[in-house]
């Protein structure tokens, strides 16, 4: 039982903020596909942990990825007001990155015995990897597949456009408060 685009549309209203309809478009798409290749259901979505690490913490991943989202435009929206003309967000693309940044988790996730635990695909690719190269299947441009890749410490050590700076650190500022 899959999950039906206007579902996603509705877990995740901030897709359509993306100004740009075929980036809005491929969004929706890599989430909508995403969901039908883990074989996740919606009731799967709504109780889908954004993390595995912290055992007490009641956040789905469809939770973190709003929030994450909405902080990520929030300094986006601030550093381009103040500093106008020094620095350029472009803001679809910190939308996109940030809606897509754990994408990788519906493959990094199984369910066994109702339990959500890493799966064979995550021992062996977090996230970031598996998410960046899933979403770069459908053409997503290359400097949202950045974002992806780059928001954990994947990403760690290499240069991150600005976009991608905003999406790691809004991430962590999504997890860190639970630690």
């Amino acid at each position: 039982m899959s999950v039906s685009r206007e579902k996603i549309l509705e877990l995740l209203p901030d897709i359509g903020q993306i100004a740009d309809p075929g980036l809005r478009e491929l969004t929706l798409k890599i989430w909508f596909e995403a969901v039908k290749k883990g074989g996740w259901s919606e009731p799967d979505l709504a109780r889908m942990p954004f993390t595995l690490l912290l055992k007490t913490v009641s956040v789905s991943l469809v939770e973190h990825t709003r929030n994450v989202t909405r902080t990520a435009v929030g300094i986006g929206d601030v550093l381009g007001k103040e500093y106008a003309g020094k620095v350029r967000v472009d803001r679809d693309a910190l939308l996109a990155g940030a809606l897509l940044h754990d994408v990788g988790k519906l493959f990094e996730y199984t369910l066994e015995n109702g339990a959500f635990v890493k799966s064979r695909a995550g021992d062996l690719l977090r996230h970031p990897i598996s998410g960046a190269a899933f979403a770069y299947q459908f053409g997503l441009p290359e400097e949202i597949v950045h974002i992806i890749a780059a928001h954990s410490k994947e990403g760690d050590g290499g240069r991150r456009t600005i976009e991608a700076i905003i999406v790691n650190h809004a991430d962590f500022v999504n997890f860190d408060v639970f630690k």
